[in-house]
């Protein structure tokens, strides 16, 4: 994670910038969402749907027959999302921005978030959206109240994806940053910069041994580890995994990829999350990471995983 300055990489100050981008289109005409994008990976195609129906988030991804997303409701994408405590103790969903929409939104056909931005081009998206908070004032997340007093947040969330990196036809980039706003107290943050809810037929879970370059069978958790995640079909067929050269971020105690099993809804979940904390308050302005998600049959995915390994290899320390 970065926070952006102008010392920053490119392509962080790239999504940065892109918010300018978002306030004149929304000043305009908002764009459309329903979208497209493709690559060819191996012997099919990785292809990529947003929908207005979710402001531009992912609803869909599929390789090689298999769709990959669950997407029942307005929580079950591949997105990003973001929790925070406003100067308060911090609890789950109660301060919590999520790109596709809202817990009222359901199953519907609307979302509460408001997509301002969107470019869309053969194997590269890019989007800004405005995330509405997951609760609702007045809701609950158990016992616990949404600390928010409006639907849509003040918080700007900017993607940009592109399937296929440096050579690896399997691999999608995903650089996210989360703008946040001036005005709000913080000091914790949660940014959950990528999730994806699978179908439950993704039922194998795997973690990648970044020192031997294999893949370990891994229990349902629930919770976070150190280790990139991947999950699959039992044969191996179809698998999806994520991996961040950011991971282990500084405030996240060594953790930061997570999965979750849920057997009642039916659907599985991998994540990538970082942690912000400072006592004195957390400083408005946009928070970067590059994550990077492969897809392919399981073996594919540990080699794209060994590939990036490499590539981002710090070198050893003398």
């Amino acid at each position: 994670m970065l926070h952006i300055e102008s010392s920053a990489p490119r392509f962080l100050r790239a999504l940065a910038l892109s918010v300018v981008s978002a306030v004149s289109a929304h000043a305009a005409v908002l764009p459309d969402a329903d979208n497209v994008i493709r690559a060819k990976a191996g012997g099919s195609e990785i292809v990529i749907t947003t929908t207005t129906r979710l402001a531009g988030a992912i609803h869909s991804l599929t390789w090689n027959g298999k769709e990959f997303i669950d997407s029942l409701d307005h929580g079950r994408q591949l997105q990003s999302a973001s929790n925070l405590d406003v100067g308060t103790p911090i609890f789950a969903e109660t301060y919590n921005p999520t790109e596709a929409g809202s817990q009222r939104d359901g199953a519907g056909p609307k979302s509460s978030s408001r997509l301002l931005h969107l470019i869309a081009t053969n194997n590269l998206l890019q989007t800004t959206t405005q995330m509405a908070f997951w609760l609702a004032p007045g809701e609950k997340s158990g016992p616990n109240l949404a600390k928010n007093r409006a639907v849509l947040s003040n918080h700007l969330l900017t993607k940009r994806v592109r399937i296929g990196y440096r050579g690896l036809p399997h691999v999608i980039q995903y650089d996210v940053a989360f703008h946040l706003p001036v005005g709000e107290h913080h000091t914790h943050a949660v940014f959950e910069a990528l999730t994806g809810y699978m179908p439950a037929e993704f039922s194998a879970f795997w973690k990648f041994n970044p020192q031997t370059g294999v893949l370990e069978p891994l229990t349902d958790g629930p919770g976070e580890l150190n280790w990139p995640v991947v999950l699959a079909t039992p044969d191996g067929s179809h698998a999806m995994g994520i991996f961040s050269p950011d991971q282990p971020a500084k405030d996240s105690a060594q953790l930061g990829y997570g999965r979750w099993r849920f057997r009642v809804e039916k659907v599985v979940k991998w994540n990538c999350v970082f942690r912000v904390t400072d006592s004195n308050g957390i400083a408005s302005g946009e928070y970067a990471f590059r994550n990077f998600v492969l897809v392919g049959d399981l073996a594919t995915v540990r080699d794209s995983l060994r590939a990036l390994q490499k590539m981002f290899a710090l070198p050893e320390k003398p």
